[in-house]
């Protein structure tokens, strides 16, 4: 079995699991964008992939505009010139969107200003204010 990407420690994806197309880049590029099909189209389906139930779950979880309704991954690379970096930046943008997605998110601690601080906050406005209150037309 050959392992194509390397998730964790103990999570892999087969080769079977991502279907890679070539296509024809967009934009400018010249002729070279024209005749030579460089750009990759990844597509990886989360239903049916041999992920762990917790890396589906957050996986679809996820509100990527990478991911279809049905589950299905959609990368599209084309930023270099040649098929081969091209096809590996898509496995990386993959790698990093499942690892993403399984780190769990530290639980953020709401906390209040010092009392200090507040007080700097009010001089200073104060202070603002008298300039402007200095402007004032001359008589």
């Amino acid at each position: 079995m050959a392992t194509l990407i390397q998730i964790s420690n103990y999570v892999e994806l087969a080769d079977w699991e991502v279907e890679i197309t070539q296509i024809r880049a967009q934009g400018a590029g010249g002729q070279n964008v024209n005749k030579v099909a460089s750009a990759v189209h990844l597509r990886f389906d989360i239903n049916r992939s041999s992920l762990p139930p917790f890396y589906k779950e957050r996986l679809l979880a996820l509100s990527d505009h990478h991911i279809t309704k049905d589950g299905v991954i959609v990368i599209k690379a084309q930023s270099f010139r040649t098929y081969e970096l091209n096809r590996q930046d898509a496995l990386d943008r993959l790698q990093v969107l499942i690892r993403d997605a399984v780190k769990i998110q530290k639980k953020r601690r709401p906390t209040r200003p010092t009392r200090s601080s507040q007080r700097k906050r009010v001089d200073k406005k104060t202070q603002r204010g008298k300039t402007k209150a200095l402007r004032g037309k001359v008589m």
